[in-house]
């Protein structure tokens, strides 16, 4: 056992987490997204959905501040869809962290192409569409 570890981070997924470098991307698929034809790592966390997860991650990993934005989300496409209510969520989280300024909003194909050179996906269980996000790592300090 490890002290202050979110409880719904895996070893599997914080060995990833470790793993990776600055600039370095992961994504959080919802239920929806196409995970085992995309992923070079492939991490479940079947039990999660995107919010929950995206939180716990935040505790431990650093955004990258050099870029413009090191949080993506998929465009929604239809504009009769509106802002999904996820986001909002997301929003709420993520600016309770110094690093996050905004986020990047990347079109579907162009999310799946960078999802399949992300450092690794995890597959969720998330229900909500258009719930995907991608974080760039920063660095510690």
């Amino acid at each position: 056992m490890l002290k202050n570890i979110p409880k719904n981070l895996s070893p599997e997924l914080l060995k990833i987490l470790c793993e990776m470098g600055h600039g370095d991307e992961i994504v959080i698929g919802d239920g929806n997204f196409p995970v085992a034809s995309h992923a070079q790592r492939l991490v479940r966390s079947d039990a999660s959905g995107v919010a929950e997860l995206l939180e716990s991650i935040l505790e431990i990993f650093p955004l990258d501040t050099y870029v413009e934005s090191a949080v993506s989300l998929m465009k929604t496409g239809n504009e009769y869809v509106g802002e999904p209510e996820v986001w909002s969520v997301y929003r709420k989280t993520l600016e309770k962290h110094e690093e996050f300024k905004d986020f990047e909003f990347v079109e579907r194909f162009e999310f799946y192409e960078r999802a399949k050179k992300a450092y690794a996906i995890i597959a969720t269980s998330e229900e909500a569409i258009y719930a995907n996000v991608i974080l760039k790592k920063g660095i510690i300090k």
